[in-house]
């Protein structure tokens, strides 16, 4: 797994996730990039799971964004909606948390969409812990980046399958 924190403050959206890759109890990668941008977008999205199940869940959210004309909530849907129906998609392992300048959502192979209350989201091996520490500096003078970078931080410090370096998207 891995760990993906998402904050929105003050009108800016950051992603950050940490750069472990591992099989088993093994590192493979320490500087794996598992948050990318559709820049055409402006939507960031950030990938918990298995690499190219991710990866192809990226492309399928590009997909209906394309198709949906920027629309992340229908986009978002049609992607949970095919994810669950599809014999092929229903076998990918991932979790996506994805926002853009108005909405965020965690979507799941199960037909999940989901709108947490708040402005964080935390999913993966180290997600809870990157969440509880984002929820805790969201009272502080901080920036969006500030708080994603200490929450993977706070993570990488207890979540064995979370290291520190920590790759940012932000819009």
């Amino acid at each position: 797994m891995t760990t993906i924190v998402l904050v929105r403050k003050n009108n800016n959206l950051v992603v950050a996730s940490d750069g472990q890759v591992s099989m088993g109890n093994t590192v493979i990668k320490s500087t794996a990039n598992k948050v990318r941008k559709i820049e055409k977008r402006n939507v960031i999205a950030g990938f918990a799971g298995s690499t190219a199940d991710a990866l192809t869940l990226f492309e399928r959210l590009e997909a209906k964004l394309e198709k949906h004309a920027g629309n992340l909530t229908r986009a978002s849907v049609e992607l949970a909606k095919d994810w669950r129906t599809d014999k092929y998609l229903r076998r990918l392992e991932a979790l996506m948390a994805v926002g853009d300048k108005e909405k965020s959502f965690i979507i799941s192979g199960t037909g999940d969409v989901l709108e947490p209350e708040g402005d964080v989201i935390g999913i993966g091996s180290g997600g809870n812990y990157a969440l509880a520490a984002a929820k805790v500096l969201m009272e502080t003078e901080n920036s969006a980046e500030e708080i994603a970078r200490k929450a993977i931080q706070v993570a990488s410090e207890i979540c064995v399958f979370t290291n520190n370096n920590i790759n940012v998207q932000k819009i």
